[in-house]
């Protein structure tokens, strides 16, 4: 599950009440994506980049929008660009590894 703020049990709560909030989330184990090293810093980069090349600035239309947004995801996919994702499985065990189950033989 993503951060947002409305994937939190406080958010069962705000909906329901109190007894049914409780008994729904005692139904799931809250389990979040890593904040840092996840596909999100990936896509964040990327929106980050169209806002500064194309979208930061006043743009008159939605279908303008549009069009800017598509001529800059043409060029940008011309350009091939990747991200140097340097976060191995072998990190990732040693960092994490306190949501891995653990077995004693």
């Amino acid at each position: 599950m993503d951060n947002l703020g409305t994937h939190t049990a406080v958010a069962l709560y705000e909906r329901f009440e109190p007894a049914e909030a409780k008994r729904i989330r005692d139904r799931f184990e809250f389990v979040y994506t890593p904040k840092h090293g996840s596909w999100l810093d990936m896509a964040e980069i990327e929106l980050n980049v169209l806002n500064n090349q194309c979208l930061g600035r006043r743009i008159g239309s939605i279908e303008q929008v549009r069009e800017e947004v598509e001529a800059w995801e043409q060029a940008r996919n011309g350009f091939d660009k990747k991200i140097n994702w340097q976060f191995t499985t072998e990190k990732a065990r040693i960092k994490l590894e306190r949501i891995y189950p653990s077995y004693e033989c």
